[in-house]
């Protein structure tokens, strides 16, 4: 099983990550956090890196139902959704599988709800896919 789940595009780069936000919104999750790699690495240790954005996107529904069933899934919050520059055309967008990463706790019912989560992220995925044709 795969961590993620992930589409390419040709797009520039703010495009690409303006499109995950939006396929994001229509599964009902917003981008909570936002973080530029490329821009902590120049500050941080002043290293030059591609263009990759981290954003953290939560459905608030979804969140408050975990965290019901596991006090400690906070720990695994939010999904993180990376945009990242993969060659000088493309542009990678991947989000976390949550299926695979609740694994590590053993709770049949965060299980069930990470499926749900996955459902909706990989349609998320799907309709940037889409959106090449």
């Amino acid at each position: 099983m795969s961590y993620y789940i992930s589409a390419r595009l040709k797009v520039p780069f703010d495009d690409a990550i303006a499109r995950a936000e939006a396929a994001l919104k229509t599964e009902g999750f917003g981008v909570i956090s936002r973080i530029d790699i490329q821009q902590t690495l120049k500050s941080k240790i002043d290293v030059e890196f591609r263009p990759y954005t981290i954003l953290g996107a939560c459905n608030p529904t979804l969140a408050h139902e975990a965290l019901q069933l596991e006090d400690k899934v906070g720990l695994m919050l939010p999904c993180n959704v990376i945009v990242q520059q993969s060659g000088s055309d493309e542009v990678e967008v991947a989000a976390i599988d949550p299926v695979a990463s609740m694994q590590a706790i053993s709770n049949p019912e965060l299980v069930k709800a990470a499926s749900t989560v996955r459902e909706k992220l990989a349609r998320a995925i799907d309709r940037l896919r889409q959106s090449e044709i």
